[in-house]
């Protein structure tokens, strides 16, 4: 089985099409705070959330019950692709069902590696993969350049360095950012 959680209007061929709004169509309504999901442990060899984690678990307690959902119904070395918009972004911004910002380093504090590292290394990162036992690692990271900042790259007006440097200090660099993790079982 391959999930696309909160799919909304944007259904993928070969996909279950999951969604809390039965307005949308989906192939499945389901409301994914509300836990545990209908779907079985390791049943999932593909997951796909596009602009969907933002808008879960208001409260922290219920967001890691969701980052636990997801650990459980992906099955083991499954490829999860989430995209979210970009924290320094006004696309984050504007909506107000956004609840948190999701960034890649986010996952680094729900990867045992990374906890077992940060932890030898003395470093105060909450080890949660250790705490909430999930285990995800990622695989890559990609970032789409907001318009303006995208033809200034094209031009050469800028390079890739320029991009790094104003993405960590400056808004509407980024727009969106996609991670793609696996499941490690």
């Amino acid at each position: 089985m391959r999930l696309n959680l909160g799919c909304g209007n944007r259904k993928l061929d070969g996909f279950l099409n999951v969604d809390k709004f039965a307005t949308c169509e989906p192939d499945m309504v389901v409301d994914l705070e509300a836990l545990p999901w209908p779907f079985e442990t390791d049943s999932a060899e593909e997951i796909v959330m596009t602009h969907v984690l933002e808008h879960l678990g208001p409260l922290p307690e219920h967001f890691m019950g969701i980052i636990k959902e997801l650990y459980r119904v992906a099955a083991p070395g499954a490829p999860i692709r989430i995209t979210v918009p970009h924290p320094r972004s006004d696309m984050f911004l504007d909506d107000p069902t956004h609840v948190r910002p999701i960034t890649p380093q986010l996952f680094s504090l729900l990867s045992k590696e990374d906890n077992r590292r940060t932890i030898a290394e003395g470093l105060a990162n909450s080890p949660l993969g250790l705490y909430y036992d999930v285990d995800f690692r990622t695989l890559k990271v990609d970032f789409r350049l907001s318009p303006r900042w995208g033809t200034m790259m094209k031009s050469g007006e800028v390079d890739h360095n320029a991009i790094v440097a104003a993405m960590q200090s400056q808004w509407n660099v980024i727009d969106e950012v996609e991670i793609t993790l696996e499941a490690v079982k």
